[in-house]
């Protein structure tokens, strides 16, 4: 489970729309999901803000500590002192150029067309709510969306600078809290648990790429199956031996498929890669794709398979596909622990998924109730904002 945490309404308050109190605008038509570099956390914002209407007017704006070297071994400390330590090393060094490192770039709000995430600025709780406060009277309150632990300061800060403002919503709690704050029964309304991650697909997306791959995917034989191949993870480790195993199965199954196309992720090893592309890069029923050579087929994928294989380390992948209602096959869950290993008997107990065995007729058009996480989280949204007198503009 995922935990998503709202704010409570201030104290004090009556319950009665803002309208009726002060005169201000009490609807909500622009939004703030402050990142954290990484795709998996900010397409969960970016997906919540889809679902609660406001997808066409947001701007993005990251928190970025340092990466490299050294740093890698420091991603436990907060990120504000990651930062002045790193700083302080460079100093030392006596090595310059650091304005060119966490130089601020310009903010590029995004829209249904495009979700570059190049041009982002750096999020500052200062600069964002004095924007949410001088705006209020003409634009009305702030939607602020925040994701991954190294958000918290931020949207926290944010709430404390301009609590009569905006609207924050916090998705992972950081893990040493969770105990306390998410068990298995949610402490209160302002905590919501979701199976799995947020995301983009939803059926406005699915239905957009499934017209643009349209000339590509539609001709191929069916049924097609879709492979993805993430990479191993801290809790959910493998390397060649599941590439094997994968190809193995893969080649028992193919006799059922019309068309198989394998996709590999930015995490995914040379190794498995190199092991799959070598097994299926010479059939003609097979396409592969690698991360970076021309355009990202994913969606595409989502909207246009009739079959997923997906490997268990990507709680986001399965979380689209297991959206889509159709077949998903899961490859190495047996390998995974902590939350992983939750996440893989949460999908398999609502009968999202099944174990990739090498023995499945793909042709066999099983299904269940699709994932609606982003609808159950924009719902609990509107319901909090309803409670402070604010609502969604659309």
């Amino acid at each position: 489970m995922r935990p998503i945490k709202l704010p409570q309404p201030p104290s004090g308050f009556s319950g009665l729309p803002d309208f009726f109190q002060g005169g201000v605008s009490s609807a909500i038509r622009r939004a703030v999901v402050i990142g954290n570099g990484f795709a998996g956390s900010e397409n969960q914002s970016i997906g919540l803000v889809r679902a609660i209407g406001l997808f066409g007017r947001l701007a993005l704006y990251r928190v970025t500590r340092p990466r490299g070297g050294i740093n890698e071994w420091l991603h436990w400390l907060p990120v504000s002192l990651h930062k002045k330590l790193y700083f302080f090393m460079q100093r030392i060094r006596g090595e310059l150029g650091l304005q060119a490192t966490f130089k601020k770039q310009k903010v590029m709000a995004l829209s249904s067309e495009t979700c570059g995430l190049s041009n982002i600025l750096e999020a500052d709780a200062k600069h964002i709510s004095k924007m949410a406060r001088e705006t209020f009277e003409k634009e009305g309150p702030l939607l602020v969306v925040a994701s991954g632990r190294d958000t918290i300061s931020v949207a926290s800060s944010i709430k404390r600078l301009a609590p009569e403002n905006v609207f924050v919503v916090q998705e992972q709690i950081p893990w040493f809290l969770r105990q306390w704050i998410t068990p298995r029964e949610p402490p209160g309304k302002n905590v919501v648990l979701t199976v799995g991650a947020l995301h983009q697909a939803d059926s406005a997306a699915l239905r957009s790429a499934a017209s643009a791959w349209h000339d590509e995917l539609a001709p191929v034989p069916k049924p097609l199956l879709v492979v993805n191949v993430g990479g191993p993870t801290k809790n959910c480790p493998y390397g060649a031996d599941l590439a094997n195993h994968l190809a193995a199965r893969l080649q028992n199954v193919l006799w059922s498929c019309g068309t198989v196309r394998i996709s590999f992720s930015r995490r995914t090893p040379e190794k498995v890669s190199n092991i799959l592309v070598r097994e299926f890069t010479s059939n003609p029923k097979v396409f592969i794709w690698d991360d970076g050579k021309g355009s990202n087929p994913h969606m595409g994928h989502l909207a246009w398979a009739d079959a997923f294989v997906i490997t268990a380390d990507s709680v986001s992948m399965l979380s689209e596909a297991c959206s889509t209602g159709k077949p998903v096959y899961v490859v190495g869950a047996e390998r995974c622990t902590w939350k992983f290993s939750d996440f893989q008997k949460s999908l398999q107990d609502r009968g999202a998924v099944r174990p990739f065995t090498g023995k499945e007729d793909i042709s066999d058009n099983w299904s269940y109730p699709p994932l609606n996480d982003n609808i159950e989280a924009a719902r609990c949204v509107n319901t909090s904002l309803a409670e402070r007198g604010w609502s969604i503009h659309t």
